[in-house]
């Protein structure tokens, strides 16, 4: 799939905080970027980064329950993504994030540094990401 822009936004979408990762389409390397508050500014929040990073597309973890149903926050973030894809004018692709905020949480633990919640979040945007562009390789720039 080809992608106007040079990089790759993923997004792990809460009520409160956003945990955004960032990947350049042609090294595919995601990194944490940083976590935002999910309030009033957050279009405008997310358009200064993506004019930033000349990003091309979106990606946003999709929630689901323990045995794979839809909950409502996998309502939640659906509705933020149509919401995202009109607001931003961009592509928005959603990622299954089954156990991402704990295997963010479990590498994070090696580190041996104190851990706050903003920071799993970004980490679990990365991780996200990092599904998206194993299960997508026709993913470039």
């Amino acid at each position: 799939m080809q992608i106007i822009g040079s990089s790759i936004l993923a997004l792990d979408v809460g009520e409160r905080r956003i945990g955004v990762a960032l990947a350049n389409l042609i090294a595919k390397l995601p990194r944490p970027l940083m976590t935002i508050q999910n309030t009033d500014t957050i279009w405008d929040d997310l358009k200064a980064i993506i004019s930033d990073e000349s990003v091309g597309a979106l990606v946003i973890g999709l929630p689901r329950g323990l045995e794979g149903q839809e909950t409502m926050q996998t309502e939640y973030c659906r509705t933020f993504g149509s919401t995202a894809a009109e607001k931003l004018e961009l592509p928005v692709y959603f990622q299954d994030e089954a156990l991402t905020s704990v295997n963010a949480e479990a590498q994070l633990a090696k580190t041996k540094t104190k851990i706050e919640k903003g920071t799993i979040d970004a980490y679990a945007a990365t991780i996200i990401l990092d599904d998206f562009l194993k299960d997508n390789p026709e993913v470039h720039g």
